[in-house]
């Protein structure tokens, strides 16, 4: 008699089954669950879910679940983690950037050294330390760059600097993100 039940077929991310080309110059290490990669811009570290396995084949890395079952949660960590090593890639490779402007009478940066000081409409001056492994440019009073080769700690430091002052919603000053859209309140009639 023959069997009727057919077997499962095991599900794959999208995301995670894709394999992460590795470019010339970029030195990847990997011992058990931690990757540590070095480029031109700096070195950048990951520790993976025990869940994910990531191996080297070639010039690529692909990573792969640890448990072979259709459980979403398996098959979203694997994708999650193939992101973030491609973002270290990418980090490591080219590096991120954010770009904040100033919009408002007076309001003006200053990058000096590690300490980014802003005058944003307060009685007094803001210093902001910046943290290490990001850069800190302002190529005008009323531009601030911010570079990094950590994804996350770009945008995480671009939106400390812009929760200062953010963008009020009638006129539009304040800080904000250079493709940010503002969209303005009409003021109170009579």
């Amino acid at each position: 008699m023959t069997s009727l039940i057919k077997e499962k077929k095991i599900r794959t991310s999208r995301v995670g089954k894709k394999p992460i080309p590795v470019p010339v110059g970029v030195d990847v290490a990997i011992t058990g669950q931690q990757i540590v990669l070095n480029g031109k811009n700096g070195a950048a570290e990951l520790l993976v879910h025990p869940w994910v396995a990531v191996e080297r084949d070639g010039g690529e890395l692909k990573v792969s679940p640890r448990v072979l079952t259709n459980e979403a949660k398996y098959r979203a960590m694997t994708g999650t983690m193939r992101a973030l090593i491609n973002n270290m890639v990418i980090g490591v490779t080219q590096g991120f950037q954010r770009k904040l402007q100033l919009v408002g009478v007076g309001y003006k940066a200053q990058a000096q050294g590690s300490v980014l000081n802003l005058t944003l409409g307060f009685s007094h001056p803001v210093e902001f330390k910046v943290p290490e492994g990001i850069a800190i440019q302002t190529p005008t009073p009323t531009e601030i760059m911010i570079r990094g080769v950590d994804k996350q700690r770009v945008g995480e430091v671009a939106a400390q600097i812009r929760a200062y002052r953010p963008p009020e919603p009638y006129k539009g000053k304040g800080v904000r993100y250079a493709d940010e859209t503002i969209i303005l309140k009409e003021a109170k009639k009579k």
